[in-house]
């Protein structure tokens, strides 16, 4: 694997990954290069290669060595990083919990809907603040009524079941603050809310894509019944991390899949291109 260094990022990607160092590891060519960004350093270097003819940045949500809790990972650095080197739509796997006796360990969900239970995340790039630069940032209110891309949900469902993987097709993320998991009580909460399942990385990522112009399409794995779904002592860590390697393997094929039938950038033509018009955003995007 190459290493370079620029602050400019040279290289260029037209798809980004988010998740863990499991994916790109898979491939037999990796250049890795350091971004800095106006808001700090993102959770690691951007690891570059190539999956079916396209160009690939892959970026371990949380640090190469998952040394990053949810509440701390810069996720302003690392959306900003991926625009950087040419990124225009990303994938964003993430393990959750189930909140439905139906949604066992092992079920695939793409979901339609987002609900933010964070309480100290950044989540907006456009809140007034001067940028190293001086340049400054406009209050922008995005539109995020239909938080992840259609064109990308609709790729990450028929890459799945081209693998015989029977994906949920929508459902409703509820992101928490964590690292802790839940309580019962919240569990069942959400649960009687309707909701699908349960994060804690994919709030503020899939609205900071959608303030920077990018398709984001999240591919959530349930590890886990969340406490309130199951009758026994609730999740473990360790539960988790051994039902996620075991299906991560199969994640990896779906989303390879998945970034090869994605449409070329030149050709995006859906709501998240159209985030802002009219705005002046008072800084010039990446």
């Amino acid at each position: 694997m190459a290493n370079g260094h620029d602050g400019a990022a040279a290289a260029t990607a037209d798809i980004g990954v988010i998740g863990g160092s499991g994916f790109y590891s898979f491939l037999d060519d990796v250049t890795e290069i350091q971004v800095s960004t106006p808001y700090g350093d993102p959770s690691d270097s951007l690891f570059l290669g190539e999956i079916a003819g396209r160009k690939v940045a892959f970026l371990p949500r949380h640090g190469r060595g998952h040394h990053l809790p949810p509440h701390r990972i810069n996720y302003r650095a690392n959306l900003w990083a991926l625009r950087s080197v040419g990124v225009r739509q990303v994938l964003g796997p993430c393990a959750v919990g189930g909140l439905r006796a139906e949604y066992g360990p092992g079920t695939l969900l793409v979901p339609d809907q987002l609900v933010d239970r964070t309480k100290s995340r950044a989540q907006t790039y456009f809140d007034g603040v001067p940028l190293p630069d001086g340049s400054v940032p406009n209050v922008v209110h995005t539109t995020f009524a239909d938080p992840y891309c259609p064109e990308g949900r609709r790729t990450a469902l028929k890459a799945a079941r081209a693998r015989d993987w029977a994906a949920v097709d929508g459902g409703t993320m509820v992101v928490v603050e964590g690292p802790r998991f839940s309580t019962r009580a919240e569990s069942r909460w959400h649960a009687a809310a309707g909701w699908s399942v349960v994060g804690m990385t994919g709030h503020p990522e899939a609205v900071l894509a959608r303030e920077l112009r990018l398709c984001y399409t999240s591919l959530s794995l349930v590890t886990d019944l969340d406490a309130g779904a199951e009758a026994g002592e609730g999740v473990s860590h360790a539960e988790v991390l051994k039902v996620f390697g075991e299906n991560v393997a199969r994640l990896r094929d779906v989303l390879f899949d998945a970034v090869a039938a994605l449409p070329a950038t030149a050709e995006r033509d859906c709501l998240c291109t159209r985030a802002h018009e009219g705005w002046d955003l008072g800084i010039e995007l990446p």
